[in-house]
């Protein structure tokens, strides 16, 4: 049971992967033995959430210097560096992926000898997802203290373990408000097109005790006029200076709902989704995904044959409806412009 909930591990010369486009009906896990198959179950939603996908390309690139030549550094990293391309280009619009490759290469590039680089960027692989597993706690903690005494709550997409590697964003808020009494209930979307709500979330949920009900998208609107939910939790897969939010499909639509029944909006993410370099949403990259996902569901035609189809796999949601941003290292209030910068500038929490 303790393994079916470990999404990623390491094991000295391999990574081991959760296939999560199998779940909820199967558990099976993969071992992946060079960039080239991270890069595959990455772009195929093998692994799948912001921080979980910058542990597995930490990995793979981590697998790359193991493969590696070893002759000169100069061959080394030429070989690195593609490696890190391929990775990067895998998934355009969460930041993680594109942070934990510029970590690792940084490492590389300070090392004198290629064994000595192999040794430093499977270890800095490894140190990278021990961060995340306890800087999920920190966030989860800070973030369970937002709601209020008994809420029930609103959730999209998946953002718990399946989504980190670790405790879980949102997700973790909602485990660990949970386990401090503070909630009494969570409702979760569906999350078309991929369903990572009713086959991930639920998932996660059910295993953890948690009594949840599962809404087709359509519904939020309803299920926040009715005051059923008392909060929204999402997570993110880029954060812009400005505060606008990338994230899953559907977010957008769930913020303006929110605003307007007055519902906080609450954003969870660790500091290394916030881009200060990016200025706005608008200059978030959406990644656009095969229209065969639109038109099938979990494989199965659902359309007419051809039709045309539209699949942006992200929305931006505006700062103004963002009423928190909460990261492991404090939250985050508006004017987003200011309070974000400041809390990067804050020191790294220790992870002895």
């Amino acid at each position: 049971m303790k393994r079916a909930m470990e999404p990623i591990a390491w094991l000295g010369d391999r990574v081991r992967i959760l296939d999560q486009t199998l779940l909820p009906h199967q558990e099976r896990h993969l071992e992946l033995r060079d960039h080239r198959q991270v890069a595959e179950a990455i772009r195929a939603l093998r692994v799948r959430g912001a921080p979980l996908i910058g542990i597995a390309a930490a990995y793979g690139l981590a697998l790359a210097a193991l493969h590696a030549p070893t002759k000169d550094m100069d061959a080394f990293l030429a070989f690195l560096e593609d490696a890190a391309e391929e990775l990067r280009a895998t998934r355009p619009t969460a930041v993680n992926l594109s942070w934990a490759v510029k970590r690792l290469l940084g490492k590389a590039r300070a090392c004198t000898t290629p064994h000595e680089a192999q040794s430093v960027v499977v270890a800095e692989a490894q140190a990278l997802h021990h961060q995340q597993t306890e800087d999920d706690l920190r966030l989860a903690r800070q973030g369970a203290l937002l709601l209020p005494e008994g809420a029930a709550v609103l959730t999209h997409c998946n953002t718990g373990a399946l989504a980190t590697g670790g405790y879980g964003t949102a997700l973790g808020i909602v485990k660990a408000a949970w386990e401090m009494g503070r909630i009494s209930h969570v409702y979760l979307t569906e999350t078309r097109p991929l369903l990572q709500g009713a086959r991930l979330t639920a998932w996660e949920l059910t295993r953890h005790g948690i009594p949840c009900t599962l809404v087709v998208d359509g519904a939020v609107g309803l299920l926040l006029a009715r005051g059923l939910a008392q909060a929204v939790l999402v997570g993110a897969d880029r954060i812009a200076r400005s505060g606008d939010v990338a994230n899953k499909i559907g977010t957008y639509v769930l913020a303006v709902l929110a605003k307007e029944h007055g519902v906080p909006f609450i954003v969870a993410a660790p500091t290394s989704t916030i881009d200060l370099s990016c200025p706005q949403g608008a200059a978030i990259p959406i990644e656009e995904r095969s229209p065969e996902e639109v038109r099938t569901v979990m494989g199965l035609p659902v359309a007419p044959p051809g039709v045309e189809a539209l699949n942006p796999a992200f929305d931006i949601t505006p700062a103004h409806l963002v009423t928190a941003i909460v990261t492991e290292r404090g939250v985050a209030y508006p004017p987003y412009g200011e309070s974000l910068p400041a809390l990067m500038s804050l020191p790294e929490v220790s992870h002895g």
